[in-house]
């Protein structure tokens, strides 16, 4: 191997090295804790990766009352909560998944998710799941950018 192509074989090695994940957990009391084994969201490299949030007053650890529409009210609202604790907002989300129990309730998600997201257009999945944690109706999980 040549002198030059050892030199660039080092210098790839360095900036793998200098891009090593760093990521730091995030935890805040005004969402839900986490009903398992993971965090509500990791900050990694730039990103937020929150997890799916779910239709949970945090204040009293239960499924609010009402249909999808105050569901998926609640779900944003957790949400905001772990980005804002993430350094980050629904502005800077760059992609959604919404976990439907129901496809019927599309529309209805639909109407709430464009109205609190406030004109951003995130890139976005949506499926009809069999079953939620808690036999809750809707799930939604984002992934974002993170403010310096």
């Amino acid at each position: 191997m040549s002198f030059v192509a050892i030199n660039r074989l080092s210098a790839i090695k360095n900036q793998f090295r200098n891009m090593s994940t760093v990521h730091k957990i995030v935890q805040t009391k005004s969402a839900p804790a986490a009903i398992g084994p993971y965090s509500q969201a990791v900050v990694a490299n730039g990103f937020v990766f929150a997890s799916g949030s779910i239709p949970v007053n945090p204040a009293t650890g239960e499924v609010v009352p009402g249909g999808v529409k105050e569901q998926t009210e609640q779900v944003l609202t957790n949400l905001g909560e772990v980005l804002k604790a993430s350094n980050s907002s629904f502005s800077q989300v760059v992609k959604t998944t919404v976990f439907l129990k129901s496809m019927n309730d599309f529309n209805d998600v639909n109407e709430v998710y464009g109205r609190r997201l406030g004109g951003a257009l995130p890139a976005r999945a949506c499926v009809e799941v069999a079953r939620l944690p808690k036999d809750v109706l809707v799930e939604i999980e984002a992934i974002a950018t993170v403010s310096p």
